[in-house]
């Protein structure tokens, strides 16, 4: 205890030391406070903007950017053709394409089922020398764009939800106009579209389907992932809440499951590259094993890239598609003798 010489207590010293320990520990608790909020304040930002970037993202995949028409049959490859349009299956759009006559009598239509982020002409492929291609095998063409790529009153993408019901359109429109044999081909998202399409329809004879992509978590994320590297998880589950916010479909609305199990009942030629950076071989393998139809195959081609299979392998892809062509014609037509 400290005093003074007499010996009394120096009760001002403690008194002293007493009231500096409350000043302290409340300047201490208000400080743990402000650094609990600013952390908090750092952890709330962060989360904001890794939910922002996947908005983003969603955004972007719903809403491709679409180069305008440049060409036209006549001009591209001296096909002549008509203005159409007609109604996708439910009613919910007008859709605008080309329709090519067969130079002969023909009652066999391919339908050209594009790919996301382009439309009808789908420049790299490149669509206007298959189209030449089908036309010079007597069949009538029908070239269309989606929703996503109309030029005007442009609506977002769907991954295939919203454009089966145009394909199931298109399919109708063909058969109106005389098709007994109907053909759709398809590139990427446009034939992962077909095949949705083919859940519904009896109208389809047969498919060819280059690069399909099949909108499902596996396939988003692994897009996702070519571009930026963010986690699988929650990136999967964060997407598969925004996206019906954003372009009003749910990946569960999305029949994948079913597609990826489906036997169909037609021909399916499918054709696709190993070095192909967006929507993985194995998936055709995987569909093709599916198949029981005699007819149905498929060609995987060594190095080969996203629809550019017929760029890097022209002769070897139009000879195989042809060979299927008139398997499925040879395929109809006994089938149609024997009915009679």
């Amino acid at each position: 205890m400290n005093t003074t010489r007499s010996g009394a207590p120096l009760q001002g010293v403690r008194d002293t030391d007493s009231g500096q320990q409350p000043v302290l520990s409340t300047r201490l608790i208000r400080f743990k406070h402000v650094l609990i909020a600013f952390i908090m304040s750092i952890v709330f930002f962060l989360l904001f903007c890794f939910i922002a970037l996947h908005g983003f993202i969603a955004w972007v995949l719903s809403n491709p950017t679409v180069a305008p028409l440049y060409s036209n049959p006549l001009l591209a490859k001296g096909m002549k053709y008509e203005d159409i349009s007609f109604g996708a299956i439910d009613g919910s759009r007008t859709m605008y394409g080309w329709y090519i006559p067969a130079e002969g009598s023909s009652n066999k239509t391919i339908v050209f089922s594009h790919g996301y982020g382009a439309n009808r002409e789908e420049s790299w492929i490149p669509m206007y020398d298959l189209a030449h291609f089908a036309h010079r095998l007597n069949f009538n063409v029908i070239m269309f764009d989606y929703g996503f790529a109309a030029q005007d009153s442009k609506e977002v993408a769907t991954g295939g939800k919203k454009e089966a019901q145009q394909l199931l359109g298109a399919i109708q429109y063909a058969k109106q106009h005389g098709a007994k044999q109907i053909i759709v081909w398809g590139f990427s998202m446009g034939a992962g579209t077909a095949l949705q399409a083919g859940l519904t329809t009896k109208d389809v004879d047969a498919m060819i389907l280059d690069s399909t992509f099949l909108l499902e978590p596996d396939t988003l994320y692994h897009n996702i992932h070519q571009k930026l590297n963010l986690p699988e998880h929650p990136s999967i589950e964060i997407m598969e809440l925004l996206l019906p916010v954003l372009n009003g479909t749910s990946l569960r609305q999305i029949p994948y499951p079913e597609v990826k199990k489906k036997d169909y009942p037609f021909p399916i030629f499918f054709i696709h590259g190993t070095e192909d950076a967006k929507a993985p071989y194995p998936i055709a393998e995987k569909l093709a094993a599916n198949q029981t139809n005699p007819l149905s195959e498929h060609w995987i081609v060594q190095g080969s890239h996203h629809e550019l299979i017929f760029r890097e392998h022209s002769k070897e892809y139009l000879r195989r598609v042809s060979t299927f062509l008139s398997q499925v014609n040879a395929s109809l037509n006994s089938s149609s003798q024997s009915s009679y």
